[in-house]
Formats: structure tokens, C-alpha cells, sequence
């Protein structure tokens, strides 16, 4: 499951450290022992700025304080709550699907065009966008393209009562989940929903990652980060030494210190998360 972020209590006597972050659900919790406090805050702050929470200290009650753990580290993950999409300008339409959508505990945001749908603020939550395909405006193809123009990388659900083979076609080639044809079987559309809203948890999530990888390389220093360039493109200590003017133990002082703040294993693990963080297109050359 993807967590698109946390809620943390640290209980250490004698204080409390907590992450809040707004317009989530708790979904699970678990309790870690550690033994630095000031690595668990440091980490509690960086997960912090990464989900737009804050930290709030609050004293302990004497009853709440663990007795056989110096400190203790409550984790309680969330996961924001998913929500579809509907953008069809026939309102009975609008009130059925809500319904049916409703019934599968899934929130449902109701649109009557796309530009009221454009105007609408969206949170960084799991969804998915249910188009109809003739709209006031602008065609539900074209608003397709449209969105996909502005990066707007919603999954996107078809419906319509007046479609044809090449609608459809050109719809499923723009990256369209489904594309049915009214009446279709509420079964289906549920369907093709759950399958839309779990490509885009795996497409937050993904991004979350990514987000978390590049706060770490942004950590490291210009020769930290230069270094690193050269050891993943396969270069050896010694002749990293002499392309920066360095002694061999200061690289691999450099390595061993950009490795801890990217959180790397392995040189392979370095490697593997530098290349998640290059655009396609630099890793394709």
C-alpha cells in the first residue's frame, strides 16, 4: 500500500514529538525501539518537510512514559483518502454514479464541465477522473489531451452514450483506463475504478520515493555529488583521485560519506538510485 505520509509520536521522557499532516486517515501503527534521539528527530523533521507536516512538541504524562525502553517510537501511517472524479453535464448521470461510487466508501467530487473541474483544488491523493466524452467546451478526447499537456497525470475512465470504435481507440492510445458505453454495468465502472486508483497509488508512491531520493542527493556536497558521478559511471577510486586532484583515501572518504546521506548499501544500491533520479531521456543516452 502507498502511504502518501505519517503521523510520528516519539515518547522520550520527558517530551512527545508529533508529525501531523492534514486530510489523512490512520491506517496501521507500529512501535520501533531506537537508541539516538537526535538521529529520530533529524529523520522526524526530514519526513516532515518532505509531506508538508510540522512537529509539535507536548509534554508526557508520567503514565504514557515507557519503562522499559529509554524511548520509544510510535509510527502511525497514513494514507489519504482516494477520491474519483466525475465530469458529466447530465446531472441525473452525476447523482447515480455518486451514489454507486458512495456505496464502495470511495469519495466522489462532482463536475458538470471540464473547467469546473480545472478549478478545483486537488490534493496529492490517490484518484481517478471519470469522463464523459461529449461536454460543453471541450470534448472529453480533447480535454484528455489536455491534461496530459499539463502534466496532469490522472487515470482517466470513459463514459458515453454516443462512442464508436475510433473514439475508443484514439482514447485507449491517449493512456485511457476504460472507455464504456451507456448503459454500462455498474460493475464494471467499479471495476475499471480500482484499477485506476491503483495505478495511481503506484504513481504516488513512485513520486514520493523519488521525492525522498532527491532531498538526499540534495544533501550532498558539490564534491560529495561529483564524486558520486564518477563512481556510478564506473569509475575506480584512483582515477576519480587523479580527475579531482584529491588523494585516493580523501575519495573514498567522499564515497563513504555520500553513500550514508543517500542511505546506500551497496555501490549497486547507489547506482539503482541515481538512475531513478535521471529523466528518461538522460538514461536512454
Amino acid at each position: 500500500m502507498m502511504f502518501a505520509g505519517a503521523a510520528l509520536a516519539m515518547l522520550y521522557d520527558p517530551l512527545q514529538v508529533v508529525l501531523s499532516a492534514p486530510m489523512l486517515r490512520s491506517v496501521s501503527c507500529h512501535t520501533v525501539p531506537f537508541v539516538s534521539r537526535e538521529a529520530v528527530v533529524s529523520g522526524l523533521l526530514s519526513i516532515a518537510d518532505a509531506h508538508g507536516g510540522r512537529l509539535r512538541r507536548t509534554p508526557i504524562p508520567p503514565t504514557r512514559r515507557s519503562s522499559n525502553l529509554p524511548c520509544r517510537l510510535e509510527i502511525k501511517m497514513l494514507e489519504m483518502h482516494p477520491t474519483v472524479f466525475i465530469v458529466d453535464d447530465d446531472a441525473s448521470v452525476r447523482d447515480a454514479l455518486k451514489r454507486l461510487i458512495r456505496s464502495v466508501g470511495l469519495g466522489v467530487e462532482l463536475f458538470s464541465s471540464a473547467a469546473d473541474f480545472l478549478r478545483w483544488p486537488r490534493a496529492d491523493a490517490p484518484s481517478c477522473l471519470v469522463l464523459d466524452v461529449r461536454l460543453p467546451g471541450i470534448s472529453g478526447l480533447d480535454f484528455q489531451r489536455q491534461l496530459a499537456g499539463a502534466n496532469v497525470l490522472l487515470p482517466v475512465i470513459f463514459i458515453t452514450a454516443h462512442g464508436d470504435i475510433p473514439m475508443s481507440v484514439r482514447a485507449m492510445r491517449a493512456g485511457a483506463i476504460d472507455f464504456l458505453t451507456k448503459p454500462f454495468r455498474d460493475q464494471d465502472l467499479l471495476d475499471s475504478i480500482h484499477i485506476a486508483l491503483e495505478r495511481d497509488r503506484t504513481r504516488l508512491d513512485r513520486e514520493a520515493q523519488i521525492a525522498v531520493l532527491r532531498r538526499r542527493l540534495d544533501s550532498l556536497t558539490p564534491r560529495e555529488r561529483e564524486v558520486v558521478n564518477m563512481v556510478v559511471s564506473g569509475m575506480p577510486n584512483k582515477m576519480i583521485a587523479a580527475q579531482i586532484g584529491a588523494a585516493e583515501n580523501t575519495v573514498k572518504v567522499h564515497r563513504s560519506r555520500a553513500m550514508e546521506k543517500m542511505q546506500a548499501n551497496s555501490l549497486a544500491e547507489l547506482v539503482k538510485m541515481i538512475e531513478r533520479l535521471r529523466p528518461p531521456m538522460v538514461k536512454a543516452s
